[in-house]
């Protein structure tokens, strides 16, 4: 079985039926693959169809109904705010939330689903 955390980024381009969209979808439906989404994407994947007047409450089903959320404690938000600082001394733009993607993946063995270049360079990273 493999496991994916799926970013933001992939989660929109599923949304709005891209050709990348498909290719996340395949891999998101796949009966043998596990599917998580960390609870701050939610929070993006929401913001993003809020500002591009998408329905949010299907937007936000479709991650629901697709993956397990992944939550933040207090050890989570310390590691996450560790491996953020660490990570923007390559990547200076390296945002919050893709720390919160990245530090799920390596909690949980995953791969990231996601075509976000901040991830290039990443052994866990699946580009579509």
């Amino acid at each position: 079985m493999n496991k994916f955390v799926i970013d933001s980024w992939a989660w929109i381009e599923y949304l709005n039926g891209t050709q990348r969209g498909l290719k996340a979808r395949e891999i998101i439906q796949k009966s043998d693959n596990e599917i998580f989404t960390n609870v701050i994407s939610l929070s993006e994947i929401i913001s993003v169809a809020k500002r591009k007047n998408m329905d949010i409450d299907t937007a936000e089903e479709a991650v629901l109904s697709n993956s397990e959320i992944i939550g933040i404690d207090q050890d989570t938000a310390r590691e996450t705010g560790l491996l953020h600082a660490q990570t923007r001394k390559s990547i200076r733009d390296f945002g919050l939330g893709d720390a919160f993607v990245l530090f799920a993946a390596r909690k949980i063995n995953a791969r990231i689903l996601t075509g976000d270049p901040h991830f290039k360079g990443f052994k866990e990273t699946v580009f579509i």
